[in-house]
């Protein structure tokens, strides 16, 4: 099957769908630089290129041990492409129930939080961005949190479509960008009920 806006010839099934190793760090730098580059960055993540290429190598092998196989507080996923390039990613970050988020807001129960999503414009339209999150998903619901949430730039209609294609909604609560703050990110939710129905 051929996608007409994936990769020439890739569908999802054609990817590895993979937790990080942490001594990958260098790849999830170079992954992470290449999604600040592209068009979207500036509503899309809350670092810029030039801040992140400026970490020195101990930043990422720290990012990378504290994300990789085995954490139970947070999971980078990527999707490998046949020929080993890292398509796409998700990290999900487990917040605890009695906290407060990135924003300042309580964290009213255990949740996980998808975050840093990314997938090359060269490998979008193909479902991969679904094989991501049903991993991310699938994850945080094995650390027993009770929803998935993330934000989303008010702007950034394609990735709340995206996220509307895979089960999340709009939950009501809004922020305040960090970038600028007359402009409105928004929370959209999956709850676990909603993913995995009681038997």
């Amino acid at each position: 099957m051929t996608s007409l806006t994936g990769a020439p010839g890739l569908t999802r099934d054609d990817y590895t769908i993979r937790a990080i190793r942490p001594d990958e760090w260098a790849a999830v730098r170079k992954l992470r630089l290449d999604a600040l580059r592209d068009p979207a960055a500036r509503i899309a993540f809350l670092d810029t290129y030039e801040e992140a290429s400026r970490r020195p190598d101990d930043f990422w092998q720290d990012r990378a041990a504290r994300s990789g196989v085995g954490s139970t507080t947070s999971q980078q996923f990527i999707a490998e492409a046949p020929d080993g390039t890292w398509a796409g990613t998700v990290a999900v970050l487990i917040e605890e129930a009695g906290t407060k988020d990135w924003a300042g807001c309580p964290v009213e129960r255990r949740q996980g939080h998808a975050v840093g999503v990314y997938v090359r414009p060269e490998h979008r339209g193909n479902g991969l961005i679904e094989a991501l999150f049903t991993a991310a998903v699938d994850w945080a619901w094995q650390q027993r949190a009770e929803r998935m949430r993330l934000i989303v730039h008010e702007d950034n209609m394609r990735a709340q479509g995206a996220y509307r294609k895979v089960g999340f909604v709009p939950s009501g609560l809004v922020v305040a960008f960090s970038h600028d703050e007359s402009e409105n990110e928004l929370e959209f939710v999956l709850d676990r009920q909603a993913e995995n129905p009681p038997a």
